[in-house]
């Protein structure tokens, strides 16, 4: 048996230091993000100072802006708004009320309120509790109810998620959302008559268009068949979502590209971003050169934190106008005349144009957006693969470019006879120079969110 002792190898390895990888981490960072960094970097960082804040209006300028504007306000000769101050207790209590009012409820918040006004036994309470913990923000199970309770009798948790089932909003403390539906329908009593029975044995036909078999099958009139129909598009198969406590990211541009007597006009959305600069009192601090060594140590520190991180977000900026030069170089005319227009290009391609390594931009067109004459599109969408052609020219098809001519045919086939295939969509486009397979227009299709030519025809 060989014998194993250790042995010195040497190796060359690259480490990033901090700072350098906070310099990557800006790169790559939306305008929204950005703003974020900066007011937890000015928290963090005492020699870091807003010299201007565009995002922010000062009182001063709120009230000059009152007394110069009209007034909305109304006033009572009768009412007494004199103020008076409070304590320090009554202050910490008005914004502890505040924040809790201002706090959306949650799905379980919500159930499990109404879950402990029920006459119910502690250990159905119980069971009705863990329940409603087990559910997701649609209202589904996490994990298996029996599996969950586990040891205690099936017919205790039957009554249980029953009485969860029953509450508002109805239909949660299911499987997945066709047993929502079913539930719904089980529990209104105004549901019309064979609606439930739709519902537990049909609802894939109805999924797939078959509404003709499900009513012969049935034996339903049309009338009936119709106002089961209504009825079940009235249903929610995703109760709980109406309580979700996500919140809602909007999409702020980072650049807005538009064209101007014939000149292409590149704008960077720096009125968010505040002027940052460093504190006079650590400037100050710095040149007298005076005191103990570790108040100069931390002075010195904190100012070349602060002068890095000014730097980086100057050298983010840069790129970001560079990328878009270069974007908008390589891509005049989707700017001139829209999607369809886009033409086949790479990251190497701008990597090359601007001087950077192509993961450079990759982290600058990751995320972030510009605003165009066509709509609001990420940077990395611009980046598109070469499509064959079927013309002997040199011309070649970007995918998005593609994309947008497939979703105007789509478009086009609504004031025609019948749904195209997706076969008769492959010949349309060899004939305007494009050659893709028929399983390339199905994931197209899906990546545009538009159906099937057989859901198209049912519609």
């Amino acid at each position: 048996m060989q014998a194993q002792r250790p042995v010195l190898v040497a190796e060359q390895r690259q480490k990033l230091n901090p700072r350098m990888l906070q310099s990557i981490k800006i790169l790559a960072m939306p305008v929204a993000e950005l703003t974020e960094e900066i007011q937890a970097e000015i928290e963090a960082n005492p020699a870091l100072e807003v010299l201007d804040d565009h995002s922010e209006v000062s009182l001063e300028s709120y009230a000059e802006d009152k007394a110069d504007g009209p007034s909305d306000s109304w006033e009572d000769e009768n009412a007494d708004f004199s103020y008076t101050s409070a304590s320090p207790d009554d202050d910490s209590k008005r914004k502890f009320l505040e924040g809790a009012i201002a706090l959306p409820e949650s799905l379980q918040e919500h159930l499990l309120a109404q879950l402990r006004m029920l006459a119910l036994s502690p250990a159905a309470r119980e069971l009705g509790e863990r329940l409603i913990q087990n559910l997701d923000e649609a209202g589904f199970h996490t994990t298996d109810p029996y599996e969950l309770c586990a040891g205690c009798p099936r017919e205790a948790i039957d009554e249980a998620m029953a009485a969860v089932r029953a509450l508002d909003p109805c239909g949660t403390c299911v499987a997945d959302y066709r047993e929502s539906l079913l539930v719904q329908a089980m529990l209104d009593p105004e549901a019309p008559e064979g609606a439930v029975e739709v519902l537990r044995e049909h609802l894939e036909d109805l999924e797939k268009g078959r509404k003709a078999e499900v009513r012969r099958a049935l034996r339903l009139r049309e009338s009936q068949f119709e106002a089961i129909l209504a009825y079940v598009k009235t249903l929610s198969p995703f109760p709980g979502r109406l309580f979700s406590t996500e919140r809602t990211r909007y999409v702020v541009p980072d650049l807005a590209i538009r064209v101007e007597d014939n000149e292409f006009i590149i704008e960077l959305n720096d009125e968010i971003i505040p002027v940052l600069g460093i504190n006079p009192f650590f400037a100050e601090l710095s040149s007298r050169k005076a005191g103990a060594k570790e108040v100069e140590a931390f002075v010195k520190g904190n100012i070349e934190k602060a002068k890095f991180f000014i730097g980086s977000i100057q050298q983010r900026n840069a790129t970001l106008v560079k990328v878009a030069r270069a974007i908008v170089k390589f891509q005049p005319r989707f700017f001139l005349e829209g999607p369809r227009a886009m033409q086949p290009l790479t990251l190497k391609d701008v990597a090359e144009e601007v001087g950077v390594h192509e993961t450079t931009v990759s982290r600058i067109a990751n995320g972030k957006y510009v605003q165009t004459e066509w709509g609001i599109m990420e940077l990395r969408r611009f980046f598109t693969n070469a499509v064959p052609s079927t013309a002997s020219s040199a011309d070649q098809h970007s995918k998005e470019g593609v994309k947008a001519v497939l979703k105007e045919i789509l478009e086009a086939e609504k004031g025609g006879d019948g749904a195209l295939s997706d076969r008769e969509i492959v010949d349309i486009l060899a004939g305007r120079g494009i050659k893709i397979a028929r399983r390339t227009v199905a994931k197209y299709r899906g990546e545009l969110d538009l159906d099937s030519s057989f859901s198209r025809r049912k519609h």
